[in-house]
């Protein structure tokens, strides 16, 4: 058996059956996405089996980008969960067969709230697609399987039929990147979004500062002292005129300089690259790996040293680029 040959042709079996779906889709669809952009209450998926973990992950989707989304499995339904269904809410139900018995037995109860019924199914003569408002085909001519019987193409274009939906709501939506953001404050796309450096910088008693005036064995003590390996070095007037790190003191003891009572005028590095506190974290984060930089001083807008941004800080929160 050559391995990688199946794999390729199952692949493009699956993504076939797509294609096939996506050739036969109409005019319902539009009306699909407008039940959903219209509902007043939730959406609820609901399904049984594999095409119940597809209606779960719908769900999940759906809540993700800005609909109040839940799952119902098809099986609770019949035992007592039908009553978290509102008169405003909007039913998607998914099942290749359309006649699964938990699903068929939940359907006289939404269709008597009058609850709208989109089905996603690939039996259009089924008990589902009969009883649905809107009934997108996702017909498939067999699983792509040896036997023909475990659900893998259909379960495919069930998700992938989700998830376009979702897209074309998320887009009729206006749902966008800070939007969407929102909704994930605790995931690195959240944190690329929403956390800005004021958020991770060093402040106050800990933000490294002396003045320009002053001896490197002063500046030396606030380097260890605030342990960032770094100090900002400001003028009379407060401003940031320069920084002083780690690898300058390396660069002072290999130009000679070994007197502690040098002015740190002579080592630090004049007018440094800085941002201020309400730009975002990743920004903050790609404009250092640009610069080959580990610390950032980061001024308000008259230039005044107001805190210090170290690598670690942005890696340790999980903003990644």
């Amino acid at each position: 058996m050559d391995i990688i040959k199946f794999i390729k042709d199952e692949l493009n079996l699956e993504a076939k059956a797509i294609r096939e779906v996506a050739n036969r889709i109409d005019s319902k669809i539009e009306d699909a996405i407008n039940l959903l952009f219209n509902c007043k209450g939730k959406v609820v998926v609901t399904g049984m089996g594999k095409a119940g973990i597809i209606g779960r992950k719908i769900a999940s989707t759906l809540a993700s980008t800005g609909t109040t989304a839940i799952f119902l499995h098809a099986a609770e339904g019949i035992h007592g969960d039908l009553g978290l269904l509102d008169d405003n809410d909007v039913v998607i139900a998914v099942s290749n067969s359309g006649n699964t018995n938990e699903l068929t037995s939940i359907i006289p109860y939404i269709k008597f709230r009058k609850i709208p019924i989109i089905a996603l199914t690939g039996n259009l003569k089924s008990q589902l697609a009969k009883n649905a408002t809107v009934t997108i085909d996702c017909f498939v001519p067999k699983e792509y399987e040896p036997f023909g019987l475990v659900p893998t193409s259909s379960t495919t274009v069930a998700l992938a039929v989700g998830d376009a939906i979702t897209v074309a709501l998320l887009k009729k939506r206006n749902f966008n990147e800070d939007d969407f953001a929102q909704y994930h404050p605790g995931g690195t796309i959240g944190k690329k979004l929403i956390c800005k450096i004021e958020d991770l910088m060093h402040t106050g008693k800990e933000n490294p500062i002396v003045n320009d005036n002053a001896k490197m064995n002063k500046a030396i003590i606030e380097m260890t002292s605030k342990g960032l390996g770094c100090t900002n070095v400001i003028g009379a007037d407060g401003k940031l005129v320069g920084i002083i790190t780690d690898g300058d003191l390396r660069r002072m003891m290999e130009r000679g300089i070994t007197d502690l009572n040098t002015i740190v005028t002579d080592v630090m590095i004049s007018n440094p690259r800085s941002m201020q506190p309400q730009e975002l974290a990743v920004d903050a984060l790609n404009f250092m790996e640009d610069n080959k930089i580990t610390m950032l001083p980061i001024v308000d807008k008259n230039n005044n040293p107001v805190g210090m941004l170290h690598m670690h800080d942005l890696i340790n929160a999980g903003v990644v680029g």
